[in-house]
């Protein structure tokens, strides 16, 4: 049981969260996908902060969906609460296993929303992993893009996109939405189309 399958608890803190996004001047752009299975991207993930706008924004839109997460960060007492707001534990060194879980997920559930921040970290990266890509390719259901653009204090959901299959030329379609986005520390954004070997 997670916080958005709490309807009471739900409703307080999505109040709590136009509360806050009100107080920093931030608004809300798009509307939640009519879709029961899709994966969202989390960008750009340049600071720790953006976990908390994420949050806000999904509390907005009342949208249950799980968020990944280093697996560091669930130690005790936070453990427990990241998974009360619908966090999900990620072990970096078994990204392939991951994928596969997470695609068999999918498949057997009538419902599911999964959001994943592509770069992995915070930190500046060259490419974005791909593993969201394969997640959504493998589990036959669309790509949803999430974003945070500090710049013009406006979050949100964007474009939904369905993945052809040639990883290169969606990933330049799906990079070119974000070109203009600016993360909180914009120097550590990705500046160039992702590869394929990026993974």
């Amino acid at each position: 049981m997670t916080v958005h399958e709490t309807i009471i608890v739900r409703s307080i803190m999505r109040l709590m969260a136009l509360f806050f996004l009100k107080c920093i001047g931030w608004q809300i752009e798009g509307e939640r996908p009519n879709i029961p299975k899709y994966v969202m991207i989390a960008a750009p993930h340049t600071s720790n902060w953006d976990f908390v706008m994420a949050l806000a924004m999904v509390l907005v839109y009342r949208i249950n969906i799980q968020i990944m997460m280093k697996a560091t960060w669930f130690f005790w007492p936070l453990g427990p609460i990241f998974r009360w707001l619908g966090m999900i534990p990620i072990d970096r060194s078994k990204a392939n296993k991951v994928v596969a879980q997470c695609i068999e997920d999918f498949k057997q559930k009538e419902e599911k929303l999964l959001m994943v921040p592509p770069s992995g970290t915070r930190e500046k990266v060259l490419y974005w992993k791909t593993g969201f890509y394969h997640i959504a390719r493998g589990a036959g259901v669309p790509i949803v893009m999430g974003f945070l653009d500090y710049r013009r204090k406006r979050g949100g959901i964007g474009p939904v996109f369905h993945p052809t299959g040639n990883i290169d030329r969606d990933m330049e379609t799906i990079h070119a939405f974000y070109r203009d986005i600016s993360g909180k520390y914009p120097e550590q954004s990705i500046q160039a189309p992702v590869p394929s070997k990026a993974v």
